[in-house]
């Protein structure tokens, strides 16, 4: 991510959170308040850091943090992702109320309305 944009999303209300190895950042993950709901924002992990639990770790620790609803968005294709989230006890938001939350909570082109999926925790 560009430092502009990290910049911007700091400045949005994104608080990020990093997981250390050795002294080495390998992750990072962000929770933004978006009026009554918890956004899971921008959860990267390194290649060669990812499958050891380090995205599980600064999940627990956002959601621990957290005593709202919250809502992660991402790619429809990104199954690798969805299934992430839902061995962490999300479920997928029905798609007849994917396009009103992706309104009401992101602020993302159509096109990536069209292209996207919502899960929540709890469930909606």
């Amino acid at each position: 991510m560009p430092i502009d944009e990290l910049e911007s999303e700091i400045a949005a209300g994104v608080v990020f959170s990093g997981y250390e190895v050795d002294g080495q950042l390998v992750g990072v993950m962000g929770i933004q308040h978006v009026r009554d709901v918890d956004l899971i924002r921008h959860a990267y992990v390194l290649p060669g850091s990812q499958h050891h639990g380090v995205g599980s770790a600064l999940l627990r620790h956002l959601q621990n943090t957290s005593t709202r609803p919250i809502l992660v968005g991402t790619w429809a294709a990104a199954e690798w992702a969805i299934r992430f989230y839902e061995r962490h006890g999300f479920e997928r938001v029905a798609p007849s109320q994917t396009p009103s939350l992706l309104r009401q909570y992101w602020n993302i082109p159509e096109r990536q309305i069209e292209t996207s999926v919502v899960l929540a925790n709890p469930p909606l």
